[in-house]
Order: C-alpha cells, then structure tokens, then sequence
C-alpha cells in the first residue's frame, strides 16, 4: 500500500460495512432506515459502537458535559486538531447516511493513515455531536451549540424534551455525561461531509459540492386555544374553532414562500388537536412553524408577516394565540479558503463540482463561530432524506470520503512517516 499521502484511498467497502453496522443500531423493521432519537437507549448503543470503534483506532477518546464525543488522532505537533465529523442522532423516521457518512468516513480515514503508518502535523479530530436533529430535544444542532459556547451547559441541561424528559437527565442515564471542559478550545479547522438531503447534485450530475453556507432557520411552536364543542349541533358561524387557525396558517405559510420564490422554504412538520376527536370541535391546536432562507432580512420579514396573519386569523376565530420559539439561527458563510480547498481537491481527484448552500443545518454552521470551516456534500438519490429510503451509490460515498481526507491532510500541514 501506497505511504503517498496524495495518493491514499480509503477504502469503499470497509466504510460502507460500518454505515451498514452502525444502521442496524434502532433499525426500522421492513426498511433501510433507523431511528435513534437524541439520548435515546438506541443513541445510547450507538454510541456505545462507534466509540468502540475509535478505541480500536487507537484514538484519545474525551465526552463532554453535553454528551459530543471526540476522538483525537495524535499528531507531530500539539497543536490544535483539524477536526471532521457530524451526528449519529437520527428523526424517528431516520435513513442510514444523514450524520452517519460524516463520522464514519472520519474514522475510515484514520485506519487508512494508521495502515500507512503516517502521523498528521496536527492532530486530526473525529467528533459526533449531541441532537443535531433536535428532534427530541430543541433547538436542533444542541450539541455543537453547546461545544462552541452559543448556550450554557446547564440552561442545555434544563430543556424538555417531547416527552417531558430533560437533557441533563438523559444523559446521565445513559452514561454519557461526560467531564471535558465546556466551551471547547476551538479546532485549526472544521470540515464535515455530509449527504447533500436535496436534489441539486443528482439533477445536475454533480458528484460533489463545495458548501458555502447554511440558510438561516426560524423554529416556532404555536398554541391557539379556543373552545371545545358538539360537531353536529355548533353553528359554523358561533365556533371558535383553533383548528381553523392552524389550518389556514398553513396554507399561508406555503403560499408566502412561493411568493418569495427560491431559497425561501416554509413547513408545518408538526399538528395536534386536543381532543381529536372525530365529532367534536378541538379546544387546542398546537402546531410548529419552520421557516428558512439564506438572507436574514427575508427571513425575519417572512417571520414578521406569519405572525401577523396568524394573530389576525386568531382575532377573527376569538381564540387565543401563544409562540413559543424553538430555534432561531442567523444564515451562516463559511470560509472561503476551505470552500475553495474543496474544489480544488474533487477537480484534482477528478471529480465534478459545484459551490451550493445548504438547505438543511448541520453542526458545521455552529463550529463557523470559532474556526475556519467548511462542508462536503454528496449526492442523494431523488433527493429523500429523513426518511427510510435514504439513498447514496457507493461510489459516490467514496468519493465525497476521498475528498475529505485530502481536504483534512492539507489542514493539518501533510503528514510524517515518523511513528506514532
């Protein structure tokens, strides 16, 4: 095997048997897909797997008080690593590759520098990070949040989640409230390869993309109240009906983006009616509100305008209105230096390429606050994600994990045949 640091490769099938391994953790019987919510007894065996697998890698292994785990390669120098990864949460309705790709093609690059007996100049870094999804717990992306000082550890240990468990509690239970220092001392660099969970790349016959940022993104719970009553005997004209509200503010919320037109994107993922009840008029509706777009400006007017015809659509049906925000970051610009290294390295491996923002968030945009970083994206099959049928071809797997093992060498300054 080749100690030719431009010339390593990982290897395909090994990276696909783990993504494979690390999917039967919280497998949705019948499908691909899996489900391990943030904190979860499947999280938990997950995490269990992959740090064993880092422990096997010969890599330090630290978990924090939020749960992220690292995994550090030693490097010539001790200074500060180049650092990859991303989650290994999952929605409940999660496929194989979302977060997964991004930390176990880490760790593949760590066995091939292990096999040809090279050491980085700098440390390099394999990270997973704590509710990305914020599918359990919000805001999503908590983990990385946490790690680069965006929210206190013990407000993070404090939130509820959608079943009335707590962060803090959780975490302890299942074994992973750990004692590295919270907020961590910033990487050199931050680089995380990630499915693309759209349709550009394989619309365009794009192997990969140079990411350049993240759309801003605005989470809101909504509650309207208003009064329960008979189905059959309640005049339409004397309800005061929160179901109505809801629904109709989701259609507002489908018609403002398209008035705004591209990037704008607006999705109710969420409604429950209390009592739902066939028969009887729903005294609540509880619902969430996702709205994004990578100028902040029209976002926070998209913002400004549900809320009104929400509050107007609430006077008019006499129920009352409360929001609560769930999450709310500002569209994120990664670093121009790392966007450009990742096309320069897919056009010398000789692959296609093109600069595109992210739609969805990634941990990435939260590690932009304290280091240069950047993302790789591979394709994703008629663009599903979040969903079983996720789909990536192997041979683009291995080549968005090809781009960013050269992509972290360059990073980290080369690499020394010097033994570790």
């Amino acid at each position: 095997m080749t100690s030719t640091p431009a010339e390593l490769r990982v290897n395909a099938a090994r990276l696909a048997a783990r993504i494979d391994a690390l999917a039967e953790v919280g497998a949705i019987d019948g499908t691909r897909g899996c489900a391990r919510l943030a904190l979860s007894d499947e999280d938990r065996a997950g995490r269990d797997l992959v740090v064993a697998w880092m422990r096997d890698l010969g890599l330090a292994v630290s978990i924090d008080g939020i749960g992220n785990v690292v995994g550090t390669l030693a490097g010539a120098t001790n200074e500060p690593p180049v650092m990859t990864g991303s989650h290994i949460d999952t929605v409940r309705t999660g496929g194989r590759y979302d977060g997964n790709l991004g930390v176990l093609a880490g760790l593949e690059i760590i066995e091939v520098l292990n096999e040809a007996n090279l050491t980085p100049q700098r440390p390099i870094a394999v990270a997973f990070f704590t509710n990305e999804e914020g599918a359990r717990y919000s805001p999503d992306m908590l983990g990385s949040l946490v790690y680069v000082g965006g929210m206190g550890v013990e407000q993070a240990h404090a939130i509820a989640g959608i079943d009335d468990t707590t962060v803090g509690t959780e975490l302890a239970r299942i074994g992973y409230l750990g004692t590295a220092p919270l907020p961590a001392a910033a990487p050199h660099a931050f680089v995380e390869l990630h499915v693309e969970q759209g349709p550009v790349l394989e619309a365009e016959q794009q192997t990969i993309g140079a990411v350049t940022g993240v759309q801003g993104i605005s989470w809101t719970e909504v509650t309207v109240v208003g009064q329960s009553n008979h189905a059959g005997t309640t005049p339409m004209g004397l309800r005061r009906d929160p179901g109505l509200v809801a629904f109709r503010t989701g259609a507002f919320i489908r018609d403002l983006a398209e008035e705004i037109g591209a990037p704008q994107v607006a999705t109710m993922g969420r409604i429950e009616l209390h009592p739902n009840l066939v028969n009887v008029v729903p005294a609540q509706a509880t619902f969430t509100i996702d709205l994004r777009h990578t100028n902040d400006e029209v976002l926070r007017d998209a913002e400004q305008r549900t809320l009104a015809f929400l509050e107007a659509t609430a006077e008019r049906e006499q129920c009352s209105v409360t929001t609560r925000t769930l999450a709310r970051f500002e569209p994120v610009i990664f670093d121009d230096d790392v966007i450009s290294l990742v096309e320069r390295t897919a056009d010398t491996l000789g692959h296609s390429v093109r600069r595109m923002p992210s739609g969805a968030g990634h941990d990435a945009q939260m590690l932009a606050r304290v280091c240069p970083t950047g993302m790789v994206f591979v394709p994703s099959v008629n663009g599903i994600s979040h969903n079983p049928t996720e789909h990536t071809d192997d041979a683009d797997l291995e080549a968005g994990a090809n781009v960013l093992m050269q992509v972290l060498l360059e990073l980290a300054g080369g690499t020394t045949e010097a033994p570790r």
